[in-house]
């Protein structure tokens, strides 16, 4: 199991929104809104890391007011 921790940035106003979409995606185990540079940070748990890349590329990055992303695999 592969377990990774997902920092996204924003667009203004945006994060609620986003938090509900990205709660209902494939992989995602968690997510919450949070204060920093960082507007949302969310756990993804898959089979295989690129699951988790493909997860970030084709289904977080993708979306309408993601700016940024910076994915971190846990080495737990």
């Amino acid at each position: 199991m592969v377990h990774a921790f997902i920092m996204m940035k924003t667009a203004a106003g945006k994060s609620e929104k986003l938090l509900e979409d990205i709660l209902d995606m494939e992989h995602v185990a968690e997510a919450h809104i949070v204060a920093g540079n960082y507007d949302i940070i969310a756990e993804v748990d898959a089979g295989e890391v690129y699951e988790v890349m493909h997860t970030v590329s084709s289904g977080l990055r993708a979306m309408e007011g993601v700016s940024d992303t910076k994915t971190y695999i846990s080495l737990e």
